[in-house]
């Protein structure tokens, strides 16, 4: 259908939107490379979540029956109590950086379990307090109040703020950004629009969103899907070889997301151990970092490059 020029078209104007950064092509950006020269940063990002128990929401193998859950409770804490250690082990042995993405809950929970990432250097970034609450429906001073306390746990257990944050259930609200650089976050993991680092806007100056994957990402993968553990660790390296090639042209950023109450389960962690083992043999070839060295490069020397 042809609209006359002078009447505008329902269906490209009025249309909400939210501002927080432009329209602008992957091939229409300064270019720039990471250290050393490469061009793929890539980061794993470690789920670290605890859930409250007889009630909220969490991933299920099958819909609950009745409350309490023991069929799913039990099963997503099997990834706190042996999965997550299995995968802490693999992440040393191929001498691996992460980004554990910690509930606030999990320092009560599982203590020991941060004490050893901690130990290694992870980064730690802030995850909300529980995976059985999605803070987008939140009131604003609810909201704020989550993302204080989540914050104020991890810095008395860590010794500095977290500076990154992925909501749980990637749950925002409308001003969500706000309220993160308010707290004095640097980067956002929630919004999955690009393969680079982008700024937004918000009403407290800029926050950083660092590309984190909805596909290389074993819930979405494994759980939604129904993907096998073999053809998950294909996909991990396919992307990484096809990234690989594309960088050619731009540099980009690659997260593996993965949840250990899944991937850590022994057959599919079997999978995830050569795909991770083939990512450790190209570390020459990339940037084998965390999204926060990937934020402080972008707040500091690349502060003009980013778009």
């Amino acid at each position: 259908m042809t609209l006359p020029a002078s009447q505008p078209s329902s269906l490209t104007t009025g249309l909400p939107g939210h501002d927080r950064f432009d329209y602008r092509p992957i091939n229409d950006r300064a270019d720039f490379s990471w250290p050393g020269g490469r061009r793929l940063a890539v980061y794993i990002g470690v789920n670290l979540e605890h859930f409250a128990f007889g009630e909220g929401r969490g991933a299920e193998l099958a819909p609950a029956a009745n409350q309490p859950d023991v069929l799913n409770y039990p099963w997503r804490d099997y990834g706190n109590r042996v999965g997550a250690w299995r995968l802490l082990e693999m992440l040393e042995a191929l001498d691996l950086p992460a980004t554990v993405l910690a509930n606030a809950a999990m320092y009560d929970h599982a203590p020991s379990l941060m004490a050893a990432h901690s130990a290694r250097g992870d980064e730690i970034a802030g995850h909300g307090i529980t995976n059985s609450v999605a803070q987008g429906s939140l009131p604003e001073a609810e909201e704020s109040a989550l993302i204080a306390e989540t914050t104020r746990v991890i810095a008395q257990a860590e010794g500095a703020a977290p500076q990154g944050w992925l909501s749980p259930w990637i749950s925002e609200s409308a001003v969500t950004p706000d309220l993160l650089r308010e707290a004095g976050y640097g980067y956002t993991l929630n919004w999955c629009m690009d393969d680079q680092p982008v700024w937004m806007r918000t009403r407290h100056g800029r926050l950083l969103s660092i590309p984190y994957p909805q596909e290389v990402n074993d819930i979405p993968a494994i759980i939604a899907r129904k993907m096998g553990a073999a053809e998950f660790a294909a996909l991990i390296t396919d992307n990484l070889e096809e990234m690989l090639v594309q960088s050619r042209a731009q540099p980009l950023v690659m997260g593996i997301a993965l949840h250990p109450y899944i991937i850590g389960q022994p057959f599919r962690l079997r999978h995830l151990r050569r795909a991770l083992a083939n990512l450790a043999a190209q570390r020459d070839r990339i940037w084998l970092t965390t999204a926060g060295e990937i934020s402080a490069l972008c707040h500091g020397a690349l502060a003009d490059r980013i778009c």
